[in-house]
């Protein structure tokens, strides 16, 4: 069998395995909140920046927009947000928090130290280090022809 294609020796199946790992992490955090780790990415995106085009809310947070519709959906259903036509042009939707969405921020600030709690093995060097890899190898990807 060629070196290539053996599992052990492929970066991406590494990646998907940690994604699968960060979400499993990230679900009883994320418990008290009652939402999944994708609603979390959209609110902390709104939490930095509040009322902002459904457009600018896909490029900060870079998720697929069928999906985004969908956690928008889920989270305008539980309250935490409303979506409005933007008063100067009505094609564009705007997300914009409501008082709840707002409120919910005290409780979502505990989740990152918690989840850094489970990356004991990890120091804080290592953590910059990684941090700077992985924005570099997002880099590698961004003027890729797909």
């Amino acid at each position: 069998m060629s070196e290539l294609l053996k599992l052990e020796n492929q970066l991406c199946h590494r990646f998907y395995t940690l994604s699968n790992a960060f979400t499993r992490a990230y679900r009883p955090l994320l418990k008290a909140l009652d939402i999944t780790y994708p609603q979390y990415v959209t609110l902390m995106a709104l939490w930095e920046n509040d009322d902002i085009t459904i457009a600018e809310l896909l490029d900060r947070t870079a998720i697929d927009g069928g999906a985004m519709s969908l956690i928008l959906k889920k989270l305008e259903d539980k309250g935490f947000l409303v979506i409005t036509k933007d008063e100067a042009d009505k094609r564009v939707k705007r997300v914009k928090l409501t008082e709840m969405g707002k409120e919910k921020k005290t409780i979502a600030e505990e989740v990152p130290a918690q989840m850094l709690c489970k990356l004991n093995g990890m120091t804080a060097e290592e953590s910059r280090t990684l941090k700077s890899l992985l924005d570099k190898l997002g880099g590698c990807f961004e003027n890729a022809d797909f």
